[in-house]
């Protein structure tokens, strides 16, 4: 059995889009988008390991995750998948086809963190030690509201709170999530980037209101070079969240990449 939990959403047969997310997300978060934008599309998005309801045991890894998403694929499929990954998860992604190429047909990668710089990575980890909980739900909005979801429909944010907010102790509330393999990962993402197979067909989303930038220059630059013109550089002006953000045109980039 999968140690990750995970969601389904649209038919139960089709092309399979492997949705990941970021660090301290959700699989649920693509939700919306898969059933308001792509509802005829395959989409499988599981809690990456120590995030949602999948398990928190370690090794808090890009290693372990990958093995995580073999695991979940050979379960689903015998096909290779289209992978759409957004920051954290788009890390996760570069190490799954670095490592197992033959499972990846096409890759989307929104706003990719990877290869950041080890100073920042100390701040939000030592940041994140420091206040990992909130005293009340609205304190937790301000916070995703401030951090990344400030163009993200309330709605949406309100949906965010339900599934992934969660009470803890002293009527406090925290996400739903490991806080030991959370920082792991932030460690994690300042070892080097991996690049994808060169005839791999891959898109790059950049939210350029990012500062700064999760997707680094010198990973564009070594991204360009690579595959050439099985890259496609999109620039799209939003914040962080791209999918919550833009969900129409993240839905037609996905439609335009089946």
């Amino acid at each position: 059995m999968s140690p990750l939990n995970v969601y389904h959403f649209g038919p139960p047969t089709g092309p399979i889009v492997l949705a990941l997310h970021g660090v301290t997300g959700h699989g649920k978060r693509w939700e919306a988008l898969a059933t308001e934008h792509l509802p005829d599309v395959r989409i499988i998005a599981p809690d990456l390991r120590g995030h949602g309801r999948s398990t928190a045991l370690p090794p808090w890894n890009f290693e372990t995750i990958v093995q995580d998403l073999v695991e979940l694929l050979t379960a689903e499929t015998d096909e290779p998948v289209v992978v759409v990954a957004h920051s954290f998860g788009g890390a996760c992604a570069l190490h799954l086809v670095d490592s197992h190429p033959h499972l990846v047909r096409k890759l989307v990668l929104l706003d990719s963190a990877i290869a950041l710089e080890p100073e920042l990575l100390m701040d939000i980890a030592l940041s994140s030690l420091a206040s990992p909980d909130y005293e009340s739900s609205e304190h937790a909005r301000r916070d995703k509201v401030a951090t990344g979801w400030g163009e993200v429909e309330p709605r949406l944010v309100d949906a965010e709170l339900t599934e992934h907010l969660m009470p803890i102790t002293d009527g406090r509330v925290g996400w739903r999530v490991s806080l030991p393999a959370i920082n792991s990962y932030w460690g994690q993402l300042a070892r080097p980037y991996r690049l994808p197979p060169k005839e791999l067909p891959t898109v790059l989303v950049q939210a350029m209101k990012v500062r700064p930038p999760f997707v680094t220059p010198e990973f564009r630059v070594a991204l360009t070079e690579r595959l050439g013109d099985n890259l496609t550089l999109l620039e799209w002006d939003c914040e962080h969240m791209v999918a919550q953000a833009r969900p129409a045109e993240t839905a037609a980039l996905i439609r335009s990449v089946l």
